[in-house]
């Protein structure tokens, strides 16, 4: 019998191990066209436990650590009707909202920065930026809706923990999926390291970034940072306070 691990559901969310499988299965499903970019094989699950298979994991080499940015980006390419996502999930120990959109800049503002910002618990903080995105979030609506090219299934939590590696593969695990700009999963993978020049250079290879990256690479990031102010306090207030002077910016 193969070796399976066996998660528990240690969160709040009755149906937090359930949203999981389902991003895992859609993932799956994405990446059906290649077998090199792998999701760990399912073998049964409750609202309790999650039996997942054992992934042996080791360091990444240059050769999986390329497969891993450009099986990625083969991923991304794939274009989706809508962005949004058909239910809601989870972003680490917090709801992710969700809802099917033909607008991603829209999208974006209210169901990922609006919400997040709806949940800080200083009042002054979060008056201060509702402000922000009252008075310029059709302006970042309109950058956002100029600068991204469709649809893609993204992640949406990837950090390295979130990736592993065998001796011949890389496997993603822990997902956050919808359906959203591309690089939003770029973004997250600057925010705290741990992906190497060969993954950055496969990735780039089989699907360029575009020319306001940078940019969006803070304004995505923004997202993480509410997330992480939320659950873990002031230690990532100064982040969220750059990314909202960045939008006042535009």
């Amino acid at each position: 019998m193969e070796a399976f691990f066996k998660k528990k559901n240690q969160t709040q969310f009755k149906d937090s191990l359930l949203k999981e499988v389902d991003g895992l299965n859609a993932l799956s499903k994405a990446l059906k066209f290649q077998d090199k970019l792998l999701i760990p094989k399912i073998y049964n699950f409750d609202e309790d436990v999650l039996n997942i298979e054992m992934i042996q994991s080791c360091p990444s080499t240059k050769e999986t650590s390329s497969i891993l940015g450009k099986m990625l980006a083969k991923m991304h390419k794939q274009v989706y009707e809508h962005y949004g996502y058909n239910q809601d999930n989870y972003i680490g120990l917090n709801p992710q909202k969700n809802t099917l959109s033909d607008n991603w800049g829209s999208f974006f503002v209210e169901y990922r920065l609006g919400f997040q910002v709806s949940l800080i618990q200083d009042t002054d903080i979060k008056d201060h930026f509702h402000e922000v995105l009252d008075l310029h979030s059709k302006k970042l609506e309109s950058f956002l809706n100029e600068n991204t090219k469709h649809p893609s299934l993204v992640h949406g939590d990837l950090w390295s923990g979130n990736v592993m590696f065998d001796s011949n593969e890389a496997y993603l695990i822990d997902p956050a999926v919808y359906y959203g700009d591309r690089e939003v999963d770029l973004a997250m993978t600057h925010m705290f390291g741990g992906f190497d020049n060969n993954f950055y250079n496969a990735y780039e290879k089989e699907y360029p970034l575009s020319k306001h990256y940078t940019t969006k690479e803070v304004l995505y990031n923004l997202y993480h940072y509410l997330n992480h102010y939320n659950l873990f306090g002031t230690g990532y207030l100064g982040r969220c306070e750059d990314g909202f002077n960045l939008i006042k910016s535009l």
